[in-house]
């Protein structure tokens, strides 16, 4: 089983399915993951195998990992298409984010003012005042809702702490529209249960839900890469389809990556 562990602070340009080239922040350690999910589907694998013993780079380092790297960019190429946040954890939970936030939208500013900003959130964090009022400030402000179910969340993402869909829901209504809803959905088994989230006893009430948050934009995947529960399997094209069929028909816009 491979997993994928990010270089920190910076690491890329790569190529996203729905980015473009996104040049990565990853707000957590360079050796290992830490984050408030431990989602079976994570491509860093799950948390109690990969303890990190590095601790979170700093605002400062930070600062200047960008900097240099954006100069380099402005210098040799590529040109970014995006900034984002996201690594081996859950991006918000760094205890300076929102600073760290300041420093990279004056420097997206001052070197690539076309470039977007974007976060790749699993929104646990959204209590936070100061995170929210950060996230509010971005171009892409990319909050994950895989599912209204509560035993679901349970079982697939497996949150590390206290979460109430419930309240998230809420917490994701207060972007009035200044989000985008981001969704995996997959099949297969974990711990001899399905996980397959496909079918209308997930996709409606989720469909009614994402009405009522009413984002920007609707991001629906799947599997794309080695996942640490081998008996996961991919979507096919022909379901998320359906599923894309299904939100514009409710008004969404959508955005699938196969």
């Amino acid at each position: 089983m491979s997993t994928i562990i990010y270089p920190s602070p910076i690491f890329g340009p790569v190529h996203s399915r729905r980015l473009g080239v996104s040049l990565g922040i990853n707000l957590m350690p360079g050796d290992g993951k830490v984050c408030t999910f431990d989602c079976v589907y994570c491509e860093c694998g799950f948390n109690a195998d990969h303890r990190a013993h590095l601790r979170r780079p700093t605002r400062e380092e930070v600062r200047e990992a960008l900097e240099v790297r954006l100069q380099d960019m402005k210098a040799n190429g590529p040109a970014p298409d995006v900034l984002t946040f996201a690594g081996n954890g859950e991006p918000t939970a760094h205890p300076h984010f929102p600073e760290i936030m300041d420093d990279t939208l004056a420097l997206r500013d001052r070197y690539f003012p076309a470039a977007k900003v974007s976060v790749l959130s699993n929104s646990t964090m959204l209590h936070r005042p100061e995170v929210v009022a950060a996230l509010k400030r971005i171009d892409n402000n990319i909050l994950k809702l895989d599912t209204v179910d509560a035993d679901y969340i349970r079982r697939v993402d497996r949150p590390t702490g206290a979460y109430d869909v419930k309240q998230v829901i809420e917490q994701l209504k207060a972007f009035h529209g200044h989000l985008i809803i981001q969704t995996m959905f997959m099949k297969g088994t974990h711990d001899g249960i399905s996980v397959d989230n496909t079918g209308d006893r997930y996709v409606l009430p989720w469909i009614e839900t994402v009405k009522q948050i009413a984002p920007s934009q609707v991001m629906i995947y799947t599997i794309d890469r080695e996942t640490p529960d081998t008996h996961l399997e991919k979507a096919s094209h022909e379901e998320l389809d359906r599923i894309a069929t299904l939100l514009r028909e409710s008004g969404l816009n959508v955005s699938v990556s196969y």
